[in-house]
């Protein structure tokens, strides 16, 4: 898939989850009993989309050696403190 292509996909699927949520009865609901008492709403959802291909569809462009890292343990400890489960 081309990179214009696959932009156009993930833009499509921000769009699509926007709609889903702001077209939701429950969250229109909500929202309503929120403002009848007074307040303003606003919603921030941060959402990461992100693609990978799946094993077997790599081209031959595409492929990188693997490489082993030597991790001392300050560094596992870092990455475990941003979510990221060393190998």
């Amino acid at each position: 898939m081309l990179d214009d292509e696959l932009k156009q996909h993930r833009k499509q699927l921000e769009v699509a989850i926007n709609g889903a949520l702001t077209e939701s009865p429950r969250v229109s609901e909500i929202i309503h009993e929120i403002r009848k008492h007074g307040y303003d709403v606003f919603l921030i959802i941060e959402a990461t989309v992100g693609f990978s291909r799946k094993k077997g569809e790599e081209t031959e462009e595409q492929r990188i050696p693997a490489a082993r890292l030597e991790l001392t343990t300050q560094d596992e400890r870092f990455l475990r403190s941003l979510k990221i489960r060393p190998e």
